[in-house]
C-alpha cells in the first residue's frame, strides 16, 4: 500500500470512528446528557427504541435497544416490570441491582458510550439510570435465525446431518458440543469499520503450533476494511498467494469437518452472518478428501479416494487430450476408432479446439444456470438443456458426437471433487490446457502439467507447503493421503508447522478376537 493510500485510510478510519462510536467517551452522571448523546448518534434510526420509565416510581431510567434484535418480551418481564416495582435508593450501587433485583443471568456494567453502542448493536438492551455514571447491558439478544440443516454442498451417505448456520453463537455451540475439553480455545474479535463483524479464531491448545496461531492472529489484526459480509472477505485478505487459482484456505459448512481439522492442529475462523467456516492451513490433498472417508471402512474409503484422484485428473486433462489427439497425433488413435471419429467430424466446420471451447463454455453456462435458478427447476433445466443442446448441436453439424461424450465425461468427473472451491480451480485451468493442446499437442499438455506442478510446489498455506506430504515427502503421513488407513493404524497427527502433539491415540489398538472377543 502506498503512503498516500495509508494516509487516506487513516483519515477515513478516523472519520468512521467519529461517526459510529466515540473513543472512550465516559458516561455522564445526568441521565438527560447520556440520553441526548445516544439520540444524536442514533438520529434517523427508527428501529432504535428509547424506553423511559421510573425505578420504584421515583428514579428516572432509560432502556435503549434495537427493535428486532432484542427479546422485548423478556426485557419487559424480567427487567422493566421488576424495576418499576422495586424501591432503589439513589446511592445504591449497580452491583446490588444486578445481584438482587434483576433475574437476568448475563449482564455487565459499562462506563463509556462506546461500550453502550457495541452492546446495543449486538442486540443487548442497555439500561441507564439517573445519577449513575455506569450503565448495564443485559444479555437479551434475540433475532430470527435459520434452523440447523444438512449442508447442501457437502452431503454424505454416512455421517452427521447438521451444518453451520448464519448465527455465530450457534456455530460455536456446535463445536463445543463435539469437543468438550477446555483446550478448545475461541478468541473473539471485531473486523469492519461499519459492520463490526464478530470473528472467532478457534484452535486446540496443546495441539496447534502457537506460532501458527500468532501468525493468523496478526493477519486478522492487519485487516482494515469498511465491512465484512461473508468469510470470503477474510479468506482473500489473509491467504498467502492471492493470484493463484488454487484455494489456500478450506471452507466448510460441516461441524464434524471443522472439529476433525482442529484435532489435527489446524485453525478455524468463524464469521458471524455466514455458515462457511475457514480452515487453515490446508493442502491440495485435503481439498480432495471428504468427511465420509473417515466414517466408511478403510478399504471402501481408499477405493473411493483413488477414484476421486483419477476423475480429478480426467476433469483436468480429458478435453485437452482429445484436442491434441485429433489435431496432431492421429497415429496414437486405433484405426477403427479414428475412422469413426473422422466420419463424425466430417460435417463439423470448426477445428477441434474451437469445438471443445464451444462445448465447454456451453456446459459451464448450463451448470451456472442450474445453480442460479430456483431449486425446483434448476436441475431439470441443466439436464434437459444439456441433452437438447448436445443433440441439436450434433444434428446441426456444429460439434461431433465424440466431443459431446468427452465434455459429458469431463462434467461428471468434475462433480467428483468434494469441495466446490477446488472444482472451480480445475475448471479454470482446463481452458489454458486446451489452448496448449490445440497449439502444441501433447508437448503443450506436458508443458501445462509441468507449469502446474511447479506452481503447486511453490505456493503455501500459512507457511505449509501445498503438496504436503508428497512434496516435501513425509512417508509416515501417506497413510491418510494416498490411502485411508484403518483408524487403529493412524496413531500420529499430521505434522504441519513447528511444535505439535504427535501422538493422538494409543498403540496396539488393532482389533481381533484376542483383543475384545473370545480367545482364539
Amino acid at each position: 500500500m502506498s503512503e498516500n493510500a495509508r494516509k487516506w485510510w487513516r483519515s477515513h478510519k478516523q472519520k468512521t470512528q467519529q461517526q459510529t462510536a466515540p473513543s472512550h467517551t465516559p458516561l455522564q452522571k445526568q441521565l438527560a446528557d447520556n440520553e441526548q448523546r445516544l439520540r444524536d448518534l442514533y438520529a434517523n434510526c427508527s428501529d432504535v427504541v428509547f424506553r423511559s420509565f421510573r425505578i420504584g416510581g421515583t428514579i428516572r431510567a432509560l432502556a435503549v435497544y434495537i427493535d428486532g434484535l432484542t427479546n422485548q418480551e423478556e426485557l419487559e418481564r424480567s427487567v422493566l416490570s421488576v424495576l418499576m416495582q422495586t424501591k432503589l435508593p439513589k446511592d445504591s450501587p449497580l452491583t446490588k441491582l444486578l445481584d438482587n433485583m434483576v433475574p437476568v443471568t448475563k449482564s455487565r456494567e459499562m462506563s463509556t458510550v462506546e461500550q453502550c453502542l457495541e452492546a446495543i448493536a449486538n442486540g443487548n438492551p442497555v439500561l441507564l439510570i439517573d445519577q449513575q455514571e455506569r450503565a448495564i447491558a443485559f444479555g437479551l439478544a434475540r433475532w430470527e435465525k435459520r434452523q440447523i440443516e444438512e449442508p447442501v454442498a457437502e452431503g454424505v451417505v454416512r455421517g452427521p446431518r447438521e451444518g453451520f448456520t448464519e448465527s455465530l453463537h450457534v456455530n460455536t455451540a456446535l463445536l463445543r458440543r463435539q469437543i468438550k475439553t477446555p483446550a478448545l480455545k475461541m478468541e473473539q474479535m471485531q473486523i469492519g469499520g461499519y459492520t463490526q463483524t464478530q470473528v472467532v479464531l478457534a484452535y486446540m491448545e496443546g495441539i496447534v503450533d502457537e506460532d501458527l496461531v500468532a501468525e493468523v492472529r496478526a493477519r486478522l489484526g492487519r485487516i482494515e476494511i469498511d465491512g465484512v459480509l461473508e468469510s470470503g472477505y477474510i479468506e482473500e485478505l489473509i491467504e498467502d498467494h492471492p493470484a493463484s487459482p488454487f484455494p489456500q484456505i478450506l471452507t466448510t459448512e460441516r461441524p464434524d469437518v471443522t472439529c476433525g481439522n482442529l484435532l489435527e492442529g489446524r485453525i478455524a475462523i468463524l464469521v458471524d452472518g455466514t455458515p462457511f467456516v475457514l480452515i487453515a492451513p490446508t493442502t491440495l490433498f485435503s481439498l480432495l478428501q471428504s468427511s465420509e472417508d473417515y466414517y466408511q471402512r478403510s478399504l471402501a474409503s481408499t477405493t473411493i479416494r483413488w477414484l476421486r484422484y483419477l476423475f480429478t485428473a480426467i476433469s483436468f486433462l480429458l478435453p485437452s487430450l482429445y484436442v491434441a489427439l485429433i489435431t496432431f497425433h492421429h497415429e496414437m488413435v486405433p484405426t477403427s476408432l479414428l475412422i469413426s471419429m473422422a466420419a463424425s467430424r466430417e460435417a463439423v466446420p470448426f477445428p477441434a479446439l474451437v469445438e471443445a471451447l464451444l462445448m465447454e463454455i456451453t456446459f459451464e453456462a448450463l451448470r451456472e444456470a442450474g445453480v442460479r435458478l430456483p431449486k425446483q427447476v434448476g436441475a431439470a433445466v441443466s439436464i434437459v438443456g444439456a441433452l437438447v443442446i448436445g443433440q441439436a448441436a450434433v444434428q446441426a453439424g456444429l460439434v461431433s458426437a465424440p466431443m459431446v461424450i468427452v465434455v459429458a465425461i469431463t462434467g461428471i468427473a468434475s462433480f467428483m471433487i468434494p469441495h466446490y472451491i477446488a472444482g472451480i480451480a480445475i475448471r479454470l485451468l482446463r481452458f489454458p490446457m486446451m489452448f496448449l493442446a490445440g497449439s502444441l499437442g501433447l508437448l503443450g499438455i506436458m508443458l501445462g502439467i509441468i507449469v502446474t506442478v511447479i506452481h503447486l510446489s511453490t505456493i503455501r498455506s500459512l507457511g505449509v507447503p501445498y503438496l504436503t506430504p508428497v512434496g516435501p515427502i513425509k512417508v509416515a503421513e501417506w497413510k491418510d493421503t494416498l490411502v485411508r488407513a484403518p483408524w487403529w493404524m493412524m496413531n500420529t497427527r499430521p505434522h504441519l508447522t513447528g511444535d505439535y502433539q504427535k501422538i493422538r491415540q494409543g498403540a496396539n489398538q488393532k482389533p481381533g478376537p484376542k483383543k475384545g472377543g473370545d480367545p482364539a
